[in-house]
C-alpha cells in the first residue's frame, strides 16, 4: 500500500534536555512513523515539550492536572487529517526507562498512537475499541520493525 502525503511541522520547545530528544526524533523518523499510521493525507504538527507545558495543556484541555505522554488535538479527519500531537519529553523518557524500552521505540509507539487518535481511533470508550486500537498500533509498529509495546 503506498504511503500517503504528509505535511509535517516538527517543533521542539526550549528545555534543558531538548537536544537528546531532537537527536532521537529526526524528521525522517517522525515522517516515516506517521506515514505508516495514516490512512489519509495529513497535515500534522508534532511538538516536543517540557513537563510544565505538557501539564498546562493537559490541565487546560483535558482537565487533568498532570503532564501526560501524548496529547492529540484533532481538527479534521477527512479529506485530510489535520492534527497537533504534543509529546512531553520528560514523561516519555521516564516511561521508556520504567518499561524497559528504548526511547526511539517508545516515541514511535506514541506517535503512532497519536496519529490513530487523530483519525478517530479511541481506546477510552470501551474495551472492544481499546483492543482494536492496540491491535492496529501493534500492526503498524511491527511493519516499522518494532516489537509490541504491550
Amino acid at each position: 500500500m503506498p504511503l500517503l502525503p504528509l505535511s509535517l511541522s516538527l517543533q521542539f520547545a526550549q528545555f534543558a534536555e531538548a537536544h537528546e530528544h531532537r537527536v532521537t526524533l529526526t524528521r525522517h523518523r517522525v515522517t516515516r512513523w506517521l506515514k505508516h499510521a495514516l490512512a489519509a493525507p495529513a497535515e500534522i504538527t508534532v511538538r516536543i515539550v517540557d513537563t510544565a507545558e505538557g501539564r498546562a495543556l493537559n490541565r487546560d484541555y483535558r482537565h487533568r492536572d498532570y503532564a501526560t505522554n501524548v496529547l492529540t488535538f484533532d481538527y479534521a479527519q477527512s479529506p485530510v487529517v489535520c492534527a497537533d500531537l504534543v509529546l512531553c519529553a520528560p514523561v516519555v523518557k521516564n516511561e521508556a526507562l520504567e518499561q524497559g524500552k528504548t526511547l526511539v521505540a517508545h516515541y514511535a509507539h506514541l506517535l503512532v498512537h497519536g496519529a490513530l487518535h487523530a483519525q478517530g481511533w479511541d481506546h477510552e470508550t470501551n474495551a472492544k475499541d481499546a483492543r482494536a486500537m492496540e491491535a492496529k498500533e501493534m500492526e503498524v509498529l511491527r511493519g516499522l520493525g518494532f516489537d509490541s509495546p504491550y
